[in-house]
């Protein structure tokens, strides 16, 4: 189970070039990132809105059903569960990728995610789950900050120069070492053409993430990754295998989205 994100993780800085409308989903993304209902002072503490700013935008949230509102806890309302069960049915990327995913997890009994990059964050789609038990940060809807793991590095690794340049500006403003250090890692992941980590998130978790492409115009543009999750003492002895298993499964979906 994915603890809720931390008060201290902001999802978008507030600043004053950021207009109304913004507001508004920088208080919707915060309320669907965080694990359960929210207080004023922790919607506060995510967005770093003004306190007046931001029962503004809550009031409009709730008229229109999308926040719902509990003896001071806040919480995605019944029109956001209508968006969730609209993208359940509708989505292109999880419809192409399903089938892909259930027979990954059924040859290598290992649990499996579909995850995108979304305002420097990583949200899981989808989520095939293992017959056995695994902890870890993966849980379909839930998102987590895009620094480390073999997830985030593939999404980073295989972005288009601009927003990964955009990104990596705001992740690491004050930790030159680090940026470098992680953008050696993404030029590595782009020749391999897969990203591995092991309890880089989770401890005791090994996973292996390559990417899925779908065409936008005449170039063919990272939209997602597939990731391979494990214990690692399952892992042990098998990573080639998982690896070989996973980039066969992304490049079926890559294909399928292509036709599509």
């Amino acid at each position: 189970m994915l603890a809720p994100l931390s008060i201290s993780d902001r999802i978008v800085t507030a600043s004053p070039s950021i207009t109304g409308a913004e507001r508004v989903l920088q208080v919707l993304a915060a309320l669907a990132s965080h694990g359960d209902a929210m207080t004023a002072k922790d919607l506060l503490a995510v967005t770093g809105l003004a306190q007046s700013t931001l029962y503004r935008q809550i009031a409009l949230l709730k008229r229109w059903g999308f926040v719902s509102e509990n003896a001071g806890f806040y919480a995605p309302g019944p029109v956001s569960l209508q968006l969730a069960l609209g993208f359940d049915v509708n989505s292109l990327l999880v419809e192409a990728s399903r089938e892909e995913m259930a027979q990954l997890a059924r040859a290598s009994h290992e649990s499996i995610g579909l995850v995108v990059a979304v305002n420097d964050q990583l949200i899981c789609l989808d989520m095939v789950d293992s017959d056995y038990s695994l902890r870890c940060s993966f849980e379909k809807g839930r998102a987590v900050p895009l620094s480390a793991g073999a997830s985030a590095k593939c999404l980073l690794a295989f972005m288009a120069d601009r927003p990964r340049t955009e990104t990596l500006d705001r992740l690491f403003a004050d930790d030159a070492v680090g940026r470098a250090r992680l953008e050696a890692q993404l030029d590595a992941i782009r020749k391999d053409g897969f990203a591995i980590s092991e309890s880089e998130v989770d401890p005791g978790v090994w996973g292996v993430s390559a990417p899925l492409f779908r065409r936008a115009g005449r170039a063919m543009l990272c939209c997602a990754a597939i990731t391979l999750m494990a214990p690692s003492t399952r892992a042990i002895g098998r990573e080639s295998a998982f690896t070989a298993q996973t980039l066969r499964s992304a490049r079926l979906i890559t294909n399928r989205l292509h036709v599509e």
